[in-house]
């Protein structure tokens, strides 16, 4: 359920990596964009944009004017020499620590030869309807060798954890569905202000997730862009869409169910921020009952460092 890149990486590869473009390309603003719609459309940060062309964060740009978008080379040097960053030592494309890693995601598990549902269930102190439901799985079906689910957070290892996991992996028929799909920040952010939801949070979940592709399958059987499980997916359907069918097989409703899902926990923490990312990571019961784990305190710091590429 988890991107593998680190943050420090990334930070590389934003500041250091040759751009796919040569130079900056210009941009003639529409109706209805703003310095910061621009910015988010092309995965940069507001800072970044307007540090490139002379401005302020808060200008207003003019319908029909000229805004320069930069490489990410190109903008990381207008950030030095406006002051904003630092400059970047001669080591900094060196390979990031392995402590900075993205956490592995929270109890994935591939079923091997003799587990099944009733089992894996009652080790996870769960009933089967319930992993059944979290996972899409028939709970009176056969449970095939290789099928990636996910367990509770916290659950014990299964016996058969220790033996090697299959070569080959299934993913249970269930919505979402992975799909050869990519968005970009901007798809996220602008779901996320329609729904009241912090653009540059929901964003920089996104990219945690799944780097913004839809075609990502995790070892915990979560699917698409936000990294959203089959229980997950129905439990929006069901009590967040607001009676919007949401389509399976649709990169933009894979966000929508994402953002939603990010909404409630927040108004479930009160708007606790840090909270509610640690609920989308590891689950607001166990949150609750059991405090944050390391590898969520992990994944809060990562999503939280995320949030500057996206203007938060």
């Amino acid at each position: 359920m988890r991107l593998t890149l680190t943050c420090a990486v990334l930070f590389a590869i934003a500041t250091l990596a040759p751009s796919t473009a040569a130079a900056a390309a210009p941009h003639v603003v529409r109706p209805g964009e703003t310095l910061w719609s621009i910015a988010a459309a092309n995965n940069l940060t507001t800072r970044t944009v307007a540090a490139y062309n002379g401005l302020s964060e808060g200008s207003q740009v003019v319908l029909g004017s000229t805004i320069q978008i930069p490489t990410t080379v190109e903008g990381y040097a207008a950030l030095q020499k406006a002051g904003l960053v630092a400059a970047a030592p001669a080591q900094a494309a060196a390979p990031a620590a392995p402590a900075a890693a993205a956490p592995a995601p929270q109890g994935a598990y591939t079923v091997r030869q003799g587990d099944t549902l009733s089992a894996l269930a009652a080790g996870a102190r769960v009933p089967v309807s319930a992993m059944a439901a979290m996972n899409g799985l028939n709970p009176n079906g056969v449970l095939l060798a290789g099928t990636v689910i996910k367990l509770p957070a916290g659950a014990p290892a299964p016996a058969r954890a220790a033996q090697p996991a299959p070569a080959a992996t299934v993913v249970p028929q269930a919505g979402p569905e992975p799909t050869p799909t990519r968005v970009g920040a901007g798809t996220i952010q602008s779901a996320a202000a329609a729904n009241g939801v912090p653009a540059s949070l929901a964003a920089a979940i996104g990219w945690q997730e799944s780097g913004f592709n839809n075609a990502m399958v995790s070892g915990a059987n979560a699917r698409g862009v936000m990294q959203i499980t089959p229980g997950t997916w129905d439990f929006v359907q069901a009590n967040l869409a607001g009676g919007r069918r949401l389509d399976p097989s649709s990169a933009t409703d894979n966000v929508s169910a994402g953002v939603l899902y990010l909404k409630h926990l927040l108004q479930q923490t009160g708007g606790d921020e840090s909270t509610a990312i640690a609920c989308y990571y590891q689950g607001c019961g166990s949150v609750q009952s059991r405090g944050l784990f390391d590898d969520t305190k992990q994944y809060v710091a990562n999503v939280q460092a995320l949030r500057a590429r996206f203007g938060g």
